[in-house]
Order: C-alpha cells, then structure tokens, then sequence
C-alpha cells in the first residue's frame, strides 16, 4: 500500500479473514463514540473560573454532524461541585447521540441564589456560541440537572426576565439561554416543604445546605424562601418548555413528594409534564442511568423536537 494521506472512504478494506479469526459487521456508520473535553472555561466571575466538562458524540462517517446538546448541572447541596464523579454516567447518556455539557456554577461559599441560575445560563449561551466547536445544533438545546442542580435546572424559565450577570462574556450578547426542555432528576425543589429533606436535621437553619444557598435562616425569610421555591413561580402565564421529572421512591434526601408538588402543580398551571417514580431507587444511582430510564429520556427529547418542529 503506497504512503499518502488516506480518508477512511478511500482506504481499501482488509478483505481476507485468517483461520480462527471472526469478522464482526456492525451497523455502518451509526455507532457513536464520545470524547472527552475536560475543564474548558466558559466564565471569569469575581476571579472564579467557571468551568464545563465536555461530552462529545463522534461518528465516523460523518464527522460533522451535529447533536442535541444537554447542559447538565451536578447536584451538590450548592456546595462544591464534584465535576468529574458522574461523568462515566454521563457519557452513556452522550453515547446515545447527545452533547452532554456537565455545568460548574458558584458554590454557596462563594455566592447565594440566583448566582447559580446565573451560571447556568451564560454556561448555556457560552455552549450555544460554540455549539459547532463542539457538535452541537444550536437549535437543540435542553437543560438538565440532579437534586439541587435540578432546582438549578427549573429555574431556567422562571426568571428569564431578571438580570443576567453577563460578565466576561465578550461576545455573547444577545445569545439567549432558551432551552426545548427540561429534564429534572430528583430535584430539590422546595425551600419550604416541612419535610422536603428527610435526612437533613438542621432544615432551613442557616448552616444548612438550603439556608447556605440563600445566606439566611429561612424561618425569618420565608419570603426569599418561597422566591427559590420552584412550584411558587410557576403560573399559567409562564411560558415553559416541556418537563420531564426522573424521581426514587426510597428518596433518603430529596423527598419524593417535592417532584409529586412540582408535577401537581405544573399539571394545573396547563404545562407539558411529564413524571417517572422510579421504584425502590434512592437519591441517584444506577437506576437513573439505566436504558429503562435513558430510553425515557430519548424518548422526551424526540418528543420535544417534533413538537418545536410542528410548532
């Protein structure tokens, strides 16, 4: 074989099968692989770097295809991001086709609520002006989020019209953080359900996870209390993509009854809803990232793109 720059198009194949050996024929050119981009920058706030951990679908006879992108938000209390422990979780979500874009936002040690919707959605505008960088259709944006990152996640909507911290994004002005659905895992989304989190004994008091994030006791600020609580801004008014809410029966942090409240209520405002109890499963875990789930997840993501494609 003479030494140039062969493409995989114009190599010719190995054509001949050695005694023992086996061939194996996949499906032609629809197997995803996924790469991983780590740690890339997409905001400076008050001298914190603001970082995504990147996962790209790659298709072999087709390099330049573009995916759906889901940005997703960690859960960590609004604490400290583990931005790197769910990522082999996350990559079979991107093995399925999807831009999967795993959000670091301000911790509750470095700023309170709405910092982190903040984040959220200028990390949303950053993707969305890279979109082609990254494999990314522009026009197929969903955001995700798990426990406390799925708080992050409802609230993309529901304060489209506050002001936006738009620092240190040169450039992206104008670029909006619009989404065609939200996907919420086990979310916790109440700052005033009385037993909201089972196993948390220092409820609302201002050293504990949801008294950090807003920087009080809440008991003496119910009304920031209810401000961050998702079912308190949700009307009829509000326009809302569809939402899918992934929640364990045996929920030991986020009660259960908090994703039944936001689907309730949701329901009734006349939203697109739709909510899957997944049996037996606690706060996160392997049954959130089984193909029984997964295939649910698909499944809303075509649904939302058929829709926005009827619309």
């Amino acid at each position: 074989m003479e030494v140039r720059e062969w493409t995989w198009f114009d190599i010719p194949e190995y054509e001949g099968t050695p005694e023992g050996a086996e061939r194996i024929t996949p499906n032609p050119g629809d197997e995803v692989g996924v790469m991983y981009i780590p740690d890339v920058e997409y905001a400076e706030v008050d001298g914190i770097h603001l970082k995504l951990q990147i996962l790209r679908p790659m298709n072999r006879r087709d390099p330049m295809r573009t995916f759906p992108c889901i940005c997703y938000v960690p859960g960590s209390a609004w604490q400290k991001q583990e931005m790197y422990m769910n990522l082999p979780e996350l990559a079979a979500l991107a093995k399925r086709g999807y831009v999967v874009a795993a959000i670091q936002y301000r911790h509750s040690r470095q700023a309170t609520f709405p910092a982190q919707i903040q984040d959220m959605k200028n990390a949303i505008r950053f993707m969305k002006f890279n979109a082609m960088m990254y494999g990314a259709d522009p026009s197929k944006f969903f955001v995700a989020g798990s426990s406390s990152g799925g708080h992050t996640a409802m609230f993309n909507p529901i304060i489209y019209d506050w002001h936006i911290d738009d620092r240190n994004m040169f450039g992206m002005f104008g670029v909006n953080a619009k989404v065609k659905g939200i996907i919420n895992y086990f979310g916790s989304v109440s700052c005033i359900m009385p037993d909201g989190n089972p196993t948390t004994i220092n409820h609302k008091l201002p050293w504990s996870p949801e008294g950090m994030f807003l920087g009080c006791n809440l008991y003496d600020n119910w009304e920031l209390a209810k401000k961050a609580t998702v079912v308190e801004n949700i009307t009829p008014e509000l326009p809302m993509p569809p939402v899918c809410i992934f929640h364990g029966t045996k929920d030991t942090v986020v009660n259960t009854k908090q994703s039944v409240e936001l689907y309730e209520k949701l329901k009734e405002c006349g939203k697109d809803v739709r909510l899957y109890l997944v049996e037996g499963a606690d706060h996160g875990g392997g049954e959130f990232s089984s193909d029984k789930v997964l295939d649910k997840v698909d499944e809303f993501i075509r649904y939302c793109l058929e829709k926005n494609e009827e619309a």
